[in-house]
């Protein structure tokens, strides 16, 4: 079975920052699965999606989507993924049609692919009579239904979902879910970030957990279901550890830190000391200079006068 996502050894740091938001990510997703995502707020999760979405750079690694490279090849491999981000950003002022009909045209799927496609997941989402209305008029959950329409009417191979089901209401959920299960048989591929673990245990076939930057774990959530473990005990011990951990190492940083800066103020006191030593003795030097020429200058004098008394 061929990867449609491939992360390698993924670096990522801010300018200015402390600390590296993703630290030597790896992890493959497969076609015809549903790929979990999941770590606490601040885990490097949504770094992560952002640099396999091309939306910003990487200091190092590698990101194929569907063999093609996301640096390299960003045109083809964007072409092969769609994206639902946490906050639905869409183009209000358009209506629904527009809207999905605008990122079919960018997508350039033909008029009879497009019309499939829309036609289909509309009726799928309870959207057929609103999507001649504006964006604007739409409530929280139609406004992610008509996102994730956009993501997919190119129908990629790789559906990327941050969040997807936050605010949504109980039917919402119900269709979105299944709808991944589905997209998913079609031999295409689905990768979730989301903080509900129930959801994540009882749809997803894998997933990883990241923590400070860092994979600390890859689970086989068939595995889970046939042994009856609980993702969500074992998520809160891995991440408290991995907290711990990451405390005591931050402690570790810091009192290094400490260190280096005692012995820093040390040596700039030290060198204060050699400066202020060096400047008195360059003064106690010109007074010496200014003793002896004071010196040399009675001596001349006295020789003078008395040579004049011999004369």
């Amino acid at each position: 079975m061929s990867s449609t996502l491939t992360v390698k050894n993924l670096f990522k740091h801010y300018k200015n920052a402390k600390y590296i938001s993703a630290r030597n990510i790896n992890f493959e997703v497969s076609e015809g699965e549903i790929f979990g995502f999941l770590g606490i707020n601040g885990a490097g999760k949504s770094t992560t999606i952002k640099c396999i979405t091309g939306i910003i750079p990487f200091t190092s690694g590698n990101i194929e989507i569907c063999g093609h490279d996301i640096f390299l090849d960003p045109y083809n491999a964007k072409r092969n993924f769609g994206f639902v981000p946490d906050n639905h950003a869409v183009y209000e002022k358009l209506t629904g049609a527009e809207y999905i009909n605008y990122l079919a045209d960018l997508y350039r799927v033909p008029s009879d692919k497009r019309k499939e496609n829309f036609e289909r997941m509309t009726k799928l989402f309870n959207l057929e009579s609103a999507v001649n209305n504006q964006i604007m008029s739409y409530s929280h959950g139609m406004k992610q239904k008509i996102s994730i329409i956009g993501a997919l009417i190119h129908s990629p191979k790789l559906w990327i979902l941050d969040e997807p089901m936050v605010g949504l209401d109980p039917q919402s959920i119900f269709e979105v879910k299944n709808f991944m299960k589905e997209y998913a048989k079609a031999g295409n591929s689905v990768f979730f970030s989301s903080h509900n673990l129930d959801t994540v245990e009882r749809l997803c076939d894998r997933a990883v957990i990241v923590h400070g930057g860092q994979v600390i774990k890859e689970i086989d959530l068939e595995d889970y279901r046939k042994t009856g473990k609980n993702l969500e005990k074992e998520f809160i011990e891995l991440t408290q550890n991995a907290t711990i951990e990451q405390n005591k190492q931050k402690e570790r940083l810091r009192k290094q830190e400490e260190e280096l800066a005692t012995k820093y103020n040390k040596l700039k006191a030290s060198r204060m000391i050699i400066a202020q030593v060096k400047t008195e003795m360059e003064v106690e030097i010109d007074n010496l200079d200014t003793g002896k020429t004071a010196v040399q200058g009675k001596t001349r004098t006295a020789k003078k006068k008395r040579s004049a008394r011999a004369n």
